[in-house]
């Protein structure tokens, strides 16, 4: 079977606006998670978000685009993590529009980041607004392909947290099976008040900064981010370019538990990462570091804990790196995967932030801080999503 390979990366999120930034915030330990500045709602006082540090108008002008009409922020934000990821990998503007080129992202709440202009134009009060034609989920990936004139295949996945995880592994399969030569594959989710309105009717959302594996936790922090990351078969590469990580594998399942929990035995997380180390033909104790989904909520982190237990007989070192963005949604797989592979790159570890008192209930403990000089060969890196939708991967180092 073919050897899959990263060959570029491109990142935006509340703690830098390239990968390198991504990268020097990871390592100096600083959160993005904090009181927003461009996102507004009713719950913007009492709330903390991984907001990007950039207005609508900043993004427009930084991205260059010939026109502004229909571009929402969660496209804005994609386009310029897609630009970064293309870049990095060296892909030409034949290679981008080729049939052989596969485009798959992902989104949660896709065009409908504008809500209050979704509810006009939906309830028709007044003239459509000009986002009228960009609401659907898939509207950011359109308007990529649109851009780059590209023809090959082109997916939106929706999988809740898992979204952009999933991508990834579709990815691989249409590599594996000769279908594309090369993809690009990601997701983009910005702050909106119908997530966060969403999630706070769930009773889940914390009003400081999360705290992912800490005994008082008290709930996730949203965050906005968009990553891609390029996917090509190693054998097809020219010798000038450069493998960043191997995917070694994915495991996909779903507990059929709960529309928005874990079940509480954690088969569905258990069940994810023993196929992907299947898939990896790798054991337990190859992993030398787990990038948790560890969104900071009473049930994820508990479960995902008993998964730990019961799948590792020496749990690795893991650690949550939602407590420097947030959960960003859709983003969250790609984005995971992303530090997952400069934890490989760099031989280090990023903390779960703020944990003060780590769950009592385990005979072990995340990360606590960033940690140089390390060596790690394979990183497991989970995404949990609603409706059960349980996705691991796994990079390795290119040998």
């Amino acid at each position: 079977m073919s050897e899959i390979v990263v060959t570029g990366m491109g990142a935006i999120s509340s703690i830098g606006l390239t990968v390198a930034e991504n990268l020097y915030s990871l390592q100096q330990e600083i959160s993005g998670i904090q009181k927003s500045k461009h996102f507004k709602s009713n719950y913007s006082d009492s709330l903390v978000f991984g907001e990007i540090d950039r207005s609508d108008e900043q993004l427009f002008d930084e991205l260059n685009l010939a026109s502004k009409c229909g571009f929402t922020r969660t496209t804005l934000i994609a386009l310029k993590a897609f630009r970064e990821a293309i870049a990095q990998a060296g892909l030409s503007s034949e290679e981008i529009s080729s049939k052989r080129t596969a485009f798959i992202s992902s989104s949660t709440v896709g065009g409908m980041c504008y809500t209050d202009h979704l509810y006009q134009d939906a309830n028709l009060l007044g003239e459509p607004s000009e986002y009228v034609r960009n609401y659907e989920g898939s509207d950011h990936a359109l308007q990529i392909v649109k851009l780059y004139e590209m023809k090959g295949i082109t997916d939106v996945i929706n999988t809740a947290c898992s979204s952009s995880a999933n991508a990834i592994a579709l990815g691989a399969r249409l590599l594996e099976t000769g279908k594309v030569d090369r993809v690009i594959a990601g997701g983009s989710d910005c702050l909106a008040k119908f997530t966060v309105n969403g999630f706070n009717s769930l009773r889940i959302l914390s009003e400081v900064p999360c705290k992912p594996f800490d005994t008082n936790r008290e709930g996730l922090s949203l965050g906005e981010a968009a990553a891609y990351v390029v996917l090509e078969r190693k054998e097809d590469l020219l010798p000038s370019k450069t493998s960043l990580a191997k995917f070694a594998g994915f495991g996909i399942c779903n507990d059929a538990f709960h529309p928005s929990a874990t079940s509480d035995d954690a088969r569905g997380p258990r069940m994810a990462m023993e196929l992907a180390l299947k898939r990896a033909s790798l054991k337990p104790a190859d992993i030398q570091y787990i990038n948790a989904h560890g969104t900071g909520t009473p049930n994820n982190d508990l479960t995902e804990s008993v998964a730990f237990s019961k799948l590792f007989e020496v749990v690795p070192p893991f650690s949550s790196t939602k407590s420097y963005v947030g959960h960003t949604l859709a983003t969250a797989g790609v984005l995971e995967a992303i530090y997952s592979i400069l934890a490989i790159q760099n031989q280090e570890i990023y903390p779960s932030l703020r944990v003060e008192e780590p769950i009592a209930d385990f005979p072990f403990a995340p990360t606590l801080k960033y940690t140089p000089e390390t060596t790690i060969q394979n990183v497991l890196s989970n995404s949990f999503g609603f409706g059960g939708n349980c996705t691991s991967l796994i990079f390795s180092a290119c040998i």
